[in-house]
């Protein structure tokens, strides 16, 4: 019976393809100086303005999703009414608007002058 070659512990995937998402990651994780739960948001945040496109200005005001950052923080993104960015809550804030409920980050909230809840 013929013996076959043993595998060393150190030998990395060379001819193992990559795929498009770890390409992306790399490239994004290298070019910032931020940590990476930020990186990761602002990553996600920029797939969400590829993906809408256009229905951006229908879903102004919007929830866009909620994930659980631990077990006592929330983290939403949402769409602001104002000036129609894909935004965090952690990031830029989240005022709702009791009387209209739509969703305002934090800079617009300020500038309408509006004292909604913050989430």
């Amino acid at each position: 019976m013929p013996k076959t070659k043993k595998k060393t512990a150190g030998r990395t995937g060379k001819g193992r393809p990559r795929s498009l998402f770890e390409d992306a990651y790399h490239e994004e994780a290298e070019d910032q100086d931020l940590p990476s739960d930020e990186a990761g948001r602002l990553k996600i945040k920029k797939n969400y303005e590829e993906l809408l496109g256009i229905r951006i200005e229908k879903l102004k005001g919007r929830v866009l999703n909620r994930e659980k950052i631990n077990k006592s923080v929330d983290g939403i993104y949402f769409i602001c009414a104002e000036c129609k960015k894909v935004c965090h809550n952690l990031d830029e804030g989240l005022v709702e608007d009791p009387q209209r409920q739509i969703n305002l980050c934090g800079a617009c909230a300020k500038e309408k002058g509006i004292r909604g809840t913050a989430a």
